[in-house]
């Protein structure tokens, strides 16, 4: 049985095309020793479909820039010879556009509920405006900006961009709850009845599966407690209830936003009302900002490419397996 290193150790996530297990263990690790290739001795190496994520673990005092991986040397130093990742031409420009719809719409919710409907407060009538505020700039804007971090963030550590990925869904979360706790607290003052309306219940789907998207991301993709084989068979279905969701957020505010217009412009929402108008116009644009955010995730070629440091480490592996040098593909 390998002898695995102890917690205090750190460790690096890196993408490769072989996953390995130590023989006699659930987690999959990989150890390595300081100035010296990958040693095969008493590991198990199988052969994935999809790049499983694996870890290496480095002794205390120790980064990956003391360790070569089949003489190609980790860390910074390698990063400056190989350069960093080219940035798609057009893709800033999406980003920056989407951005750009994003903060106007949260804008415009905020000139929609200063102008027409009173401002905003946690007490009095004025308390229901929490609701979409919060809806806006948590499940929508929020929301959308983590899923793109793996598009913008393309040259950063992989731990990086995925506490960076979690912490805005945090924060979308505890935004999105403020939001609920407001409307259902005004409801509960005035009297009004609680999840009747479609909005009201596709609001609720949304807030439990995101929720639960959270959670197991968390679960399987922070914490080291999951393989590596069971993450990589769930990082589709990751990838697709994220943009499902996101999708279902966006189509929930537009349900929300023509309740809030029928329900007080009655049968003058017909002749073109002011409100409604600038109610129409954010309505298009929660659209435009959905849309733009999508595409940018659906293009394959904006994918964020694996790091040099990534890179090492899987042709590592290909030799350890296969018996080839990587410089002979």
């Amino acid at each position: 049985m390998p002898k695995l290193l102890p917690p205090s150790h750190r460790s690096l996530d890196f993408s490769c095309d072989i996953g390995c297990e130590a023989e006699g263990t659930e987690r999959k690790l990989v150890n390595a020793k300081a100035s010296h290739r990958l040693s095969g001795s008493g590991v198990t190496c199988m052969k994935h479909s999809r790049s499983p994520e694996c870890e290496v673990l480095f002794p205390v005092g120790l980064t990956s820039g003391d360790f070569s991986f089949g003489g190609v040397s980790s860390g910074r130093s390698m990063d400056s010879r190989a350069g960093l990742a080219a940035t798609p031409g057009a893709l800033p420009y999406y980003v920056a556009f989407s951005q750009l719809l994003g903060l106007t719409v949260v804008a415009m919710t905020g000139a929609w509920l200063g102008l027409y409907r009173g401002g905003i407060a946690w007490e009095g009538a004025l308390q229901f405006n929490v609701h979409p505020l919060s809806m806006v700039i948590g499940l929508i804007f929020l929301q959308g900006d983590a899923l793109l971090v793996y598009r913008v963030f393309r040259n950063e550590t992989k731990r990086t961009t995925k506490v960076l990925h979690g912490l805005l869904h945090v924060f979308a979360l505890v935004i999105a709850l403020v939001g609920v706790v407001a409307v259902f607290d005004y409801h509960r003052k005035k009297g009004y009845a609680d999840l009747y309306s479609l909005h009201s219940w596709c609001g609720l789907l949304v807030l439990v599966l995101y929720f639960v998207q959270w959670l197991v991301g968390l679960s399987f993709f922070l914490f080291p407690g999951a393989s590596f084989s069971l993450r990589s068979r769930y990082r589709p279905q990751h990838v697709f209830f994220g943009a499902t969701i996101f999708l279902l957020s966006v189509g929930t505010a537009l349900l929300g936003l023509k309740e809030a217009l029928l329900f007080k412009l009655g049968a003058k929402y017909s002749t073109f009302e002011a409100e409604g108008v600038l109610a129409n116009v954010l309505g298009l644009l929660l659209v435009g900002f959905g849309v733009t955010v999508l595409y940018i995730l659906t293009r394959s070629d904006w994918k964020r490419p694996p790091q040099a440091e990534e890179q090492a480490l899987s042709m590592d592996f290909k030799t350890l397996t296969e018996g080839d040098s990587p410089g002979s593909q």
